[in-house]
């Protein structure tokens, strides 16, 4: 099962940490952005092929220490058909050094629509004869408040295909709990998502304990993420808001079992900007998101202490 694959390299590095993979053309350093101008033009191919280098030196400054990459596809997507390549081509380069993809995505739709998203970026897509993998990744984010007929197809691909999906749960933006927060009857609709997907996991078992079906659950709301590991022992979760949006470790320790397994925290600007954090040469970039990726593992695990399969 593809989410026990993403907690044996949890474990091997002793890091549940992903790095978000979320390139704005200004976290570029300049002397990427100009050499890839003067070939391409300040174009949609230019910025893409700019953003590629990026990625690069990021994941070969990475690979022995996080587990996963999570690029966001809107982040390749607002440069075109040459952004969605370099989205597909980081996937593959992130899959060639080990690592396990994780692509954002939050899909939400219902049935033959919400099967295309899933053969897109899960399974495979067949023409003629031969059936071709679309974009390259272990897991999916998704929104599920369509309710079972937007999740069903993406759990029937990833039962195919051996992949995974984390539901929108409660997320980390201010606003999140305009509505998640609500309640139907005693019950935030935050928890009722939750229990869902818990019970969607039944269809995805995993042998460490958690299902394919994983939630996303926002650091910034550790008080939830509490009430959330409660309620749902076999859901693996996706931890964003951590650093840059204001989370720290202690805030999302509670996501945690006593194997210290049950989730992995994101870090996208904290890491790919912490060079300009430093103040260091912009030439070390990669060095500094390194040594960024090192604190925030320690951190985390000093709350964490150990993993254990």
């Amino acid at each position: 099962m593809s989410f026990d694959r993403l907690i044996e390299k949890i474990a091997e590095k002793q890091n549940p940490t992903v790095a978000g993979l979320d390139p704005k053309l200004d976290y570029v350093p300049e002397y990427i952005k100009k050499k890839a101008f003067e070939k391409y033009g300040e174009t949609l191919k230019g910025a893409a092929k700019a953003l590629w280098k990026f990625n690069k030196g990021l994941i070969d400054g990475l690979c022995d220490i996080v587990p996963a990459v999570k690029p966001q596809a809107a982040y390749y997507e607002m440069y075109g058909y040459e952004g969605m390549k370099t989205l597909y081509k980081t996937q593959e380069y992130a899959r060639s050094k080990g690592l396990f993809v994780i692509t954002d995505g939050k899909r939400n739709d219902i049935g033959s629509t919400m099967e295309a998203y899933a053969a897109a970026h899960l399974g495979k897509v067949q023409v003629g004869g031969e059936k071709y993998e679309p974009f390259i990744c272990d897991a999916l984010t998704v929104n599920g408040y369509l309710g079972s007929d937007c999740i069903k197809p993406v759990i029937k691909v990833c039962n195919q295909y051996d992949k995974g999906l984390f539901v929108l749960a409660k997320t980390s933006n201010p606003s999140s709990g305009e509505l998640q927060d609500q309640k139907i009857g005693d019950t935030a609709i935050y928890e009722i998502m939750g229990d869902m997907c818990e019970e969607w996991g039944k269809e995805i078992e995993g042998k460490y304990g958690y299902s394919g079906v994983g939630i996303v659950a926002g650091a910034t709301y550790p008080e939830q993420i509490a009430v959330l590991r409660s309620r749902l022992p076999h859901t693996f979760f996706l931890i964003p808001g951590y650093g840059a949006q204001g989370a720290s470790a202690k805030d999302i320790s509670a996501a945690f079992d006593q194997h210290g397994l049950g989730g992995i925290v994101n870090s996208s600007r904290g890491i790919m900007c912490a060079y300009k954090k430093e103040g260091c040469n912009e030439k070390d970039y990669a060095e500094a998101a390194r040594r960024e990726a090192i604190r925030m593992r320690d951190e985390i695990m000093g709350y964490v202490h150990k993993i254990e399969l």
